[in-house]
């Protein structure tokens, strides 16, 4: 199990991003979380295998509709085994 911490920058709030996430990680089977963080970026953390990490990590450069990404960054991280499904905090 891999983990991975994420932040998305551009025009990602109120756009329907986190839900769109959601959608995503979950038909996936990805489990972690999304919420927006208060520099305007969007911030993920995701768990799964290394192929499966990297499909959403694609997908993340595209997001909704609405959304218009600059930049995703990602920062190695500890898997968390109290984690079992995919949340919008």
């Amino acid at each position: 199990m891999n983990a991975i911490h994420v932040s998305v920058y551009g025009q990602v709030q109120a756009v329907g991003y986190r839900n769109w996430i959601k959608e995503n990680a979950e038909r996936l089977n990805i489990k972690g979380w999304v919420r927006n963080a208060s520099d305007g970026s969007v911030e993920l953390f995701l768990q799964a295998e290394k192929d499966t990490l990297n499909q959403l990590l694609s997908l993340c450069w595209e997001g909704p509709d609405l959304a218009d990404v600059d930049d995703v960054l990602t920062h190695e991280s500890s898997a968390d085994k109290d984690i079992t499904k995919f949340e919008i905090h």
